[in-house]
C-alpha cells in the first residue's frame, strides 16, 4: 500500500512511519510535502498523488476546511483517507490520529504558565496560521479552561508568525515593545514560534521577567531549557505518532480497524483508545525539561 504524507509542523513524523512501515512489511512507504506550510500546496501534492494512484493517504491539515475538497476526492476514488496531528472535517476522512486531547494539552500549558507567572499574570499568543484547525482548537480550550480554572489570567493578543522565523521573532519583540512589564508570558504555538519567541525573549534579556511556555519539538529548545529561560517543553512524541498513523491506515485496509470501534491495537504502542467515534487517541501531553530533555533526539 502506497502512501502520501503531508508534514507541515513535525518531521519527526516521518520517522516514525518508517518504522511502522518496515515492521508490518505490507505497506510501501513514500513521506513527501510542501517545503512551506502553504495548504495550496499541499492540496497540489494530494491531487498529484490521487491522479498517480495510490491506495492510501497520510495528510496533517494545514486548514481544516480547505483540504477538505480534496480529501474527499481521494475518498471518491476508494483510496483511503487518515489524518494525523491536524484534523480535516470529518466528512473528508475514515479516521484521525489524534497527538493528545486538545483539552488535556491546553490545560497542561495553562498549568504551566499559572505557575511561572502566578494567578494574575497577563500572556500573549504566538501561533502560526490563525486558520490552523489544531492551533486554532488549543487556543480556544486554553482560553476555555483558563477562564474555569485561572480567571485571574489576563489574554492580552494572539499574533501569528506564518510558519516564519524571522516574522515570529519580529512579532515577540513587537510584543514586548508594546506591552513591556504588563505582559509576563508568551506561549508559542509550534517548533517554529517557540524557539523564535524564546530567542526574541533571550536577545532583549528578558529571561525571567517573560516566561515562555510552549509546543515544540525538543530539539530547537534544547539551548533555552539549558540556559533556564525555558522551563519546559510540551508535546507528544511525534515518532509515536506517525507510527500509529500507519498503524491506523494499514488497520483500515485490513478490516482490523471498523466503524464503531472502541480501541485500536497499534503495535509496539499497544491499545489506543478510540474517542469521539472516529478519533484514535495518542496519549497525554508529555513535558519535556532540564532533566529530561537531553534524552530525546528530533
Amino acid at each position: 500500500m502506497p502512501k502520501i504524507i503531508g508534514v507541515p509542523y513535525f518531521t519527526a513524523s516521518s520517522k516514525g512511519m518508517a518504522e511502522a512501515a518496515a515492521e508490518l512489511g505490507n505497506v510501501s512507504a513514500k513521506t513527501d510535502g510542501p517545503t512551506q506550510a502553504i495548504i495550496d500546496q499541499q492540496v497540489t501534492f494530494i491531487d498529484n498523488y490521487i491522479t498517480s494512484g495510490v491506495d492510501g493517504v497520510l495528510y496533517s491539515a494545514l486548514d481544516a476546511v480547505a483540504i477538505a475538497p480534496v480529501l474527499k476526492k481521494a475518498l471518491a476514488a476508494g483510496i483511503l483517507v487518515v489524518g494525523y496531528d491536524g484534523a480535516s472535517t470529518n466528512d473528508s476522512r475514515q479516521w484521525f490520529v489524534s497527538q493528545a486531547e486538545y483539552n488535556g494539552v491546553a490545560r497542561a500549558l495553562v498549568e504551566q504558565m499559572a505557575q511561572e507567572i502566578g494567578e494574575n499574570g497577563s500572556f500573549a499568543i504566538l501561533t502560526n496560521h490563525f486558520n490552523s484547525p489544531g492551533q486554532g482548537r488549543w487556543i480556544a480550550e486554553m482560553e476555555a479552561y483558563a477562564a474555569k480554572c485561572h480567571p485571574g489570567l489576563k489574554y492580552l493578543e494572539s499574533v501569528a508568525g506564518q510558519d516564519d522565523n524571522n516574522m515570529s521573532f519580529n512579532l515577540t519583540t513587537q510584543l514586548m515593545t508594546k506591552y513591556g512589564d504588563e505582559m509576563k508570558g508568551v506561549f508559542g504555538m509550534t517548533s517554529t514560534a517557540y524557539p523564535a519567541a524564546a530567542e526574541a525573549v533571550t536577545q532583549a534579556k528578558k529571561c525571567g521577567s517573560v516566561a515562555l511556555v510552549g509546543l515544540a519539538t525538543p530539539n530547537p529548545m534544547k539551548p533555552y531549557v539549558k540556559s533556564g529561560c525555558v522551563k519546559a517543553v510540551i508535546l507528544w512524541n511525534p515518532v509515536d505518532l506517525g507510527y500509529a498513523a500507519v498503524q491506523v491506515l494499514r488497520g483500515v485496509a485490513d478490516g482490523t480497524l471498523v466503524p464503531g470501534a472502541k480501541s485500536f491495537k497499534a503495535g509496539r504502542l499497544g491499545d489506543l483508545k478510540v474517542i469521539n467515534g472516529s478519533d484514535i487517541l495518542l496519549g497525554p501531553p508529555f513535558i519535556f525539561n532540564k532533566d529530561n530533555i537531553d534524552k530525546f533526539d528530533f
